[in-house]
């Protein structure tokens, strides 16, 4: 690799090459159409993604926080209510509980796999206590079997975070059909990602899928016909057809994640990294390949001087967060997340990866490694 060369942390424009095609005819379609709000291609996308996941119901709606905050109103949760969710997610899983007047309680992370700890879920469970929200996060999904127990046995409602899991699968189902409902966002950036904010709410329950549905526009049942109180949360038709597009890609290109992931790991298997784990019970889909390093910001830097972009998910967890500081937690109360997040170092990972930029983030990783190992003295460059 030049030092001029560049190899981004994710590469839309790549992807958007290898399916300009179909994505310029399907944004014709609409344009042609001019049904720009909740127009036929929504419906279809709802169908074909509900499909997909294996639920009954998809809505669509504005993001993905979006998702999460109307997924909890659907099913009634507000002031006085407690939702525990992982220390170690971003921080849209907090604001969304927090949006509707429930607290969110946090819980310790799985040191293998960086989800929710199920037996940390138990522990946190008090007489407030309405759901669980497990997330799952970097594409893997949360260990749900036991999350399920706990949650049956204490009576207890369980909403997916899927935001970074379209298409994982958890013991053969895939993650977005385990809960009572979940959420999962459409940013860019995510394994299917629109070109623009969107999200999505799936379900098996169809008196929660009405719900949302009047929910995410104006509470309408006809046109000016108000049942509930509701907001403006609709995924726009454009959006709604480039996913269609590229919902029929996905698989192949979580299966490119796949093999990427597994070459890094291969390649990386002698360094001194703390290197992802993949649970038996689950196929992950990588949405982010994150490892740990001994020194994050060295060697970022020394990533980033040879034109290799990364990424942290996430510096600062939820309890550390200024925004989350009425919550009442303290420096020290999840260490298990608090240590992995001044560690983890998230590597370029989009399915459009070549095996010759993949060998070039491999190079550079290896040699700041054994710069870092090198006296004080040697200077990173």
């Amino acid at each position: 690799m030049t030092a001029t060369s560049k190899i981004p942390f994710v590469d839309l424009q790549a992807q958007y090459q290898t399916i300009a095609p179909e994505i310029n005819a399907a944004i014709q379609g609409v344009l042609d159409r001019s049904d720009y709000i909740l127009g036929d291609e929504v419906r279809l996308f709802e169908e074909e993604f509900a499909k997909y996941i294996g639920t009954a119901h998809a809505l669509s709606v504005g993001s993905g926080l979006d998702a999460l905050e109307l997924a909890l109103r659907a099913y009634g949760i507000g002031p006085g209510d407690e939702i525990i969710t992982a220390a170690n997610t971003f921080i849209a899983t907090a604001l969304a509980i927090i949006a509707v007047g429930a607290k969110p309680v946090l819980a310790e992370m799985d040191p293998a796999t960086y989800n929710i700890a199920p037996a940390a879920i138990e522990a946190a469970i008090t007489s407030r206590t309405r759901g669980i929200m497990p997330v799952h996060l970097y594409g893997q999904p949360a260990d749900m079997e036991p999350i399920l127990a706990v949650a049956k046995k204490h009576n207890l409602l369980v909403i997916e975070d899927a935001a970074q899991a379209h298409g994982a699968k958890y013991a053969g189902t895939r993650a977005g059909a385990w809960g009572h409902a979940a959420a999962f966002s459409f940013y860019p950036g995510k394994n299917l990602g629109a070109y623009g904010d969107g999200g999505i709410i799936t379900t098996n329950d169809a008196a929660i899928a009405e719900k949302i549905r009047y929910l995410r526009n104006y509470g309408q049942k006809v046109k000016y016909e108000h049942v509930i109180a509701g907001t403006n949360s609709r995924l726009d038709t454009i959006q709604a057809t480039i996913l269609r597009v590229k919902l029929r890609h996905l698989d192949r290109w979580n299966a490119l994640r796949n093999e990427h992931a597994a070459a890094y790991t291969a390649a990386l298997a002698d360094g001194p990294f703390v290197l992802p784990k993949v649970a038996a019970y689950c196929s992950h889909i990588f949405h982010l390949y994150v490892l740990q390093v001994e020194n994050r910001a060295a060697t970022q830097e020394f990533l980033n001087q040879r034109g290799i972009a990364t990424g942290i998910h996430y510096p600062i967890p939820i309890h550390l967060q200024e925004a989350c500081r009425d919550l009442g937690y303290r420096r020290g109360d999840f260490p298990l997340t608090e240590q992995a997040s001044a560690r983890i170092l998230s590597l370029p990972m989009f399915p459009e990866l070549t095996a010759q930029q993949r060998e070039s983030v491999v190079d550079a990783l290896l040699q700041s490694a054994r710069a870092l190992a090198e006296p004080a003295t040697t200077e990173l460059n």
